[in-house]
């Protein structure tokens, strides 16, 4: 149980430091930003299709219909769009950055769009940022359950799950600075709220070792985690992985995330 535990805080670690990665990313390599989603949106499909739904199938199939166990992921899809529409709203992300850098990155404009930041700094843009940052931070806690949650099911499941949700905390560091600074927020706050986000899956990791969830309930959980995942991957990377850059690459990318899933979950499962 010791070495359980002690696995489990190693791998929130890890969260930890793979959310800062993907910040200092954002700020360092911007160009590079939409094969990075489009691989990470490939990633996270793949463990909801070839992963959780089965587990899921497997684990809540003695206690409810198939018919119930499906319709979770979509419940789950709808319940993370609605929370995503309504509350974090950070679509957009490379485009976005794409936008601030045209509008930071030229030596004409430099001058006025720094006094704008400074004159902006106390308004509703950064407002909003700080709270698109804080959603987020709310966001990373509940993908570090889920990783406590997996390790409830099983070792294979816990790892696989792990997988996506550290290529996920990566682009979260990317949408955490992103929305700071594309909200005219200074590079401080912008690491500061990255730290935030890094230290919420931690904190939700942690908290799984005082629960245990009944197998069937478990069951449950993975569908909706899967509509989630389906819903990340699908409305908001695969887009932004496409914004303004080509979709040759970035598809491939995708494709490959998937592939790579693919095979990590079947070698597994041997």
């Amino acid at each position: 149980m010791l070495c359980h535990n002690m696995s489990i805080i190693l791998i929130s670690i890890c969260a930890f430091i793979f959310t800062i990665l993907g910040g200092l990313f954002a700020l360092k390599f911007k160009d590079k930003l939409h094969l990075i989603i489009g691989l990470s949106a490939g990633a996270i499909l793949g463990v909801a299709f070839f992963d959780l739904i089965p587990e899921a199938i497997e684990l809540a199939g003695k206690s409810f219909e198939l018919n119930q166990i499906v319709s979770l992921v979509a419940v789950g899809y709808v319940l993370y769009m609605l929370v995503d529409r309504f509350f974090i709203s950070h679509s957009h992300l490379v485009g976005e950055y794409c936008e601030f850098e045209d509008e930071h990155g030229h030596e004409h404009n430099h001058e006025h769009n720094h006094s704008h930041t400074k004159i902006a700094e106390s308004s509703n843009y950064n407002k909003k940022g700080t709270l698109g940052a804080l959603s987020l931070s709310v966001h990373s806690f509940l993908d570090g359950m889920s990783i406590g949650i997996a390790f409830q099911v099983s070792n294979a499941v816990g790892i696989i799950v792990t997988t996506a949700v550290l290529i996920h905390k990566f682009s979260d560091g990317l949408a955490t600075v992103n929305i700071i600074l594309k909200n005219n927020g200074e590079k401080e706050q912008a690491l500061k709220w990255l730290v935030i986000n890094a230290l919420a899956p931690v904190l939700g990791v942690i908290s799984t070792l005082f629960f245990t969830i009944p197998e069937s309930a478990l069951g449950l959980i993975l569908a909706m985690f899967a509509g989630f995942f389906i819903y990340i991957a699908s409305s908001n990377m695969i887009p932004e992985s496409h914004h303004e850059h080509s979709k040759k690459w970035t598809t491939l990318m995708t494709v490959l995330g998937m592939g790579v899933m693919y095979i990590a979950i079947t070698l597994a499962g041997i």
